[in-house]
């Protein structure tokens, strides 16, 4: 298992150089991601979906602070998956656990977009 030093390692070698939107559904709320404005500071995983929704008022459930610990922080890449960093192991072991998981479920949490497409995230 990764400790926090390691996926912040990961995540800051994924965070964007360029401007990009997600949507957040059902709330329909768009954040136009400023890659300037990374880190969030609200779990300590820079520009993961979790930290960028966090750290502008949305709420996705993460019961273990963004560690890869739990599958609270399912959700779905509707649009843009291409773009995120691949899944790891340790996000692979704990999304089994994820209920109704499909080919686009990611943990919030370990989900980093490089910021080359906008994307769509579907909160289950």
């Amino acid at each position: 298992m990764q400790n926090s030093e390691d996926i912040s390692i990961v995540n800051t070698m994924s965070t964007p150089t360029k401007s990009y939107k997600i949507d957040y559904k059902p709330n329909g709320k768009s954040i136009q991601v400023d890659p300037a404005q990374i880190p969030y500071d609200e779990t300590g995983n820079p520009g993961s979906v979790l930290e960028i929704a966090l750290g502008n008022g949305i709420d996705i459930e993460h019961v273990c602070g963004g560690n890869i610990a739990c599958s609270t922080c399912h959700v779905y890449v509707v649009s843009g998956l291409d773009s995120c960093t691949p899944i790891s192991p340790e996000e692979e072991e704990q999304l089994q656990n994820a209920s109704g998981r499909n080919d686009t479920s990611r943990l919030a949490c370990q989900c980093v977009a490089n910021g080359s497409k906008d994307l769509i995230i579907q909160i289950p």
